[in-house]
């Protein structure tokens, strides 16, 4: 008789008689190991199969293709866009999410503004980011952008030393964060960076006007160029930056009368956030505009709220604590069915081993 009581095989003499329960045991030993070796193929087997797209349990983020489909935006087409004095269209994202609505939505570019310091990093204000952070969120966004155009944002801190700070930076923006242009703020006193920067074939997108990045010199967040001399100065850093060789040039908070003459002086597309309508296009933070906030929360005079973002998720959130609570959720139509039969043997084959 083997010793492995699995495999034992109990031979037994035609005149030997062996007991009912004896017998009854063994057999039940047999057909439990059968059933086993059955649920494992059975399991094998299910593993292998395809599954229905209703039982996948994950799926690709990036869902259904844009539809309809767009080109990429390039700098070709931003260029063409001005001349046919076509406004272009610009959002901040931080995110996936937030960069796959934003092409969805057919933005002409996607900014990775270091404003997600605050809206996404919780902080007190944009000098706190550092440039591994803005990075990674270039990154997220890249990944959801298929047709905008994407610029990120050089943080406080990694382009001000020198030109060659600068554009070590910019090459990991570009490189390592997966986007096609790096913004930068400052004017007449940052020509020479960005000039270093477009030499080596990096794009930028050049920031005059409110510089947050330096509010604290500047008294805080004010609106620039409301004097004759701010308004010459705004005028003076935007000429500096384009010829420095930026591709477009963002006006923030700057009286709207000034910024439309600006922009008739320049060659290249002027952005406005807070500069008026007569800039080349315009940009606000997502977060801002969506209503992705609760209430009470500050906005900018130029923010024009188009949603409400956090009171539908508040009421989507509040539902699913409710019926969570109630069992209402999850409903047979939201769980994965089994064969009846399939269940019974289970139940059985517990049963037996709890035996």
């Amino acid at each position: 008789m083997s010793a492995n009581p699995k495999t034992a095989k109990v031979d037994v003499a035609p005149t030997e008689k062996v007991s009912e329960k004896t017998r009854n045991a063994h057999d039940c030993g047999e057909r439990t190991i059968t059933t086993m070796s059955m649920t494992k193929h059975r399991l094998l087997t299910a593993t292998m199969a395809q599954p229905s797209s209703r039982e996948t349990l994950s799926h690709s983020p990036l869902g259904n293709p844009l539809a309809p489909q767009r080109k990429k935006v390039t700098i070709n087409t931003l260029r063409a866009l001005h001349q046919k004095d076509e406004p272009i269209t610009m959002i901040t994202a931080h995110d996936f999410p937030s960069a796959h609505v934003a092409d969805h939505a057919g933005m002409d570019i996607i900014l990775v503004g270091d404003s997600l310091a605050m809206v996404a990093l919780g902080m007190e204000d944009t000098s706190e980011v550092v440039l591994e952070e803005m990075i990674l969120h270039c990154r997220s966004v890249s990944r959801a952008t298929k047709a905008a155009f994407t610029v990120g944002d050089l943080p406080m801190g990694s382009y001000e030393i020198a030109p060659e700070q600068a554009l070590e930076s910019a090459i990991r923006v570009v490189k390592e964060g997966r986007v096609q242009a790096v913004k930068l703020e400052g004017g007449v006193e940052y020509a020479s960076t960005i000039e270093k920067i477009t030499r080596a074939g990096i794009p930028v997108l050049g920031h005059v006007g409110l510089t947050p990045q330096r509010q604290h010199s500047i008294g805080g967040f004010r609106v620039q160029g409301k004097t004759t001399t701010g308004a010459l100065k705004v005028l003076e850093d935007a000429l500096a930056v384009q010829a420095a060789g930026c591709f477009a040039v963002v006006l923030e908070a700057v009286p709207a009368e000034v910024a439309a003459l600006v922009t008739k002086k320049l060659k290249i597309p002027t952005i406005g956030i807070g500069a008026g309508n007569g800039c080349s296009g315009q940009v606000l933070v997502q977060v801002d505009m969506s209503g992705n906030f609760p209430p009470g929360r500050f906005l900018p005079k130029f923010v024009k709220q188009y949603g409400n973002v956090w009171a539908e998720s508040m009421r989507a959130i509040e539902t699913y604590k409710s019926e969570v609570k109630s069992r209402q959720y999850p409903s047979p139509a939201h769980t994965y069915p089994m064969p009846p039969e399939e269940f019974t043997e289970f139940e059985r084959i517990i049963e037996l081993t709890q035996a």
